[in-house]
């Protein structure tokens, strides 16, 4: 096992979870693939001699933290959390439910934090180990029709960037991947949930939008397979990165991104560095 590190990953059943479980089984090292469906999660990812198929839903600490009893009963250890569950609520905030919303949030913000809190006592046991989660170019660049998912993935930017603060003085690596759009399952109905209600107002663009983001099902441009892959040689550097934006279409978004950033700080860098108190008033509230 000393050259071997052990991969946890979550949603393994379907989507980016099955290639990223190949892939390090390829790489030669051993596997804990989980989700809700453990026959689902097997005859997706096939059969392995370093393969754990176990149940998890994310959405319960509890059955978080079984999962991870089960992976140390196995082997020992945990090197590589993978954070990958999720789903996708599409619609205009005002016709998605509050309910819709609260799923959206449990999902892809709470279900992450419910693995990683299972599994970082034992990473920091070992001293050593990397939370890998994935979020999105939504998780860094809001836009149209996807209010619920991008309120997720842009906490969980912000709680995994935070993250490694804290367990950076115990060896523990926090890796966010970022991707564009991958010719996964996410937009199929099984992963995508639309709006439930409707509202006069945005009918006409929801009418427009919907069929849209249906019609990009099976056809995103990026490879789930070759990010898999190269998120195995991204997650063995001695230094893992902070981010990883995948996929040329996310490079682009991110770059515009940045730079919008930029130019609305330097707009306004007179009148913002213009607000400290002075000198005299200081003094007298001193």
């Amino acid at each position: 096992m000393a050259d071997k590190r052990v991969w946890f990953i979550t949603g393994a059943g379907r989507g980016m979870g099955v290639d990223i479980a190949k892939a390090a089984l390829a790489a030669g090292h051993p596997v804990v693939a989980t989700g809700r469906n453990t026959d689902a999660v097997a005859d997706a990812v096939g059969e392995a001699d370093d393969l754990l198929v176990v149940e998890l839903d994310i959405t319960s600490l509890a059955s978080a933290e079984a999962a991870v009893q089960a992976a140390v009963d196995r082997f020992g250890r945990i090197d590589v959390l993978v954070n990958n569950a999720g789903n996708f609520y599409a619609g205009y905030f005002e016709e998605l439910t509050p309910e819709q919303i609260e799923r959206s949030l449990t999902t892809n913000l709470v279900g992450p934090m419910n693995v990683t809190r299972a599994v970082l006592p034992v990473m920091r046991k070992q001293r050593s180990g990397n939370v890998v989660t994935i979020t999105s170019t939504a998780g860094i660049v809001g836009q149209e029709f996807c209010s619920a998912y991008a309120a997720a993935k842009f906490g969980v930017e912000g709680w995994m960037e935070s993250l490694r603060f804290e367990v950076e003085p115990f060896g523990i690596h926090t890796t966010i991947v970022e991707p564009g759009f991958f010719r996964t399952e996410l937009l199929e109905k099984e992963s995508t949930a639309y709006a439930d209600l409707s509202i006069d107002d945005y009918a006409e663009r929801t009418a427009q939008t919907r069929p849209a983001w249906e019609a990009m099902s099976g056809k995103q441009g990026g490879d789930p397979a070759k990010l898999a892959k190269a998120l195995v040689t991204v997650v063995d550097q001695e230094q893992p990165p902070l981010r990883w934006v995948a996929g040329a279409d996310a490079v682009e978004t991110v770059e515009q991104k940045a730079n919008d950033l930029l130019a609305q700080v330097d707009a306004y860098r007179s009148l913002s560095s213009s607000l400290g108190l002075d000198d005299a008033q200081a003094g007298r509230e001193r």
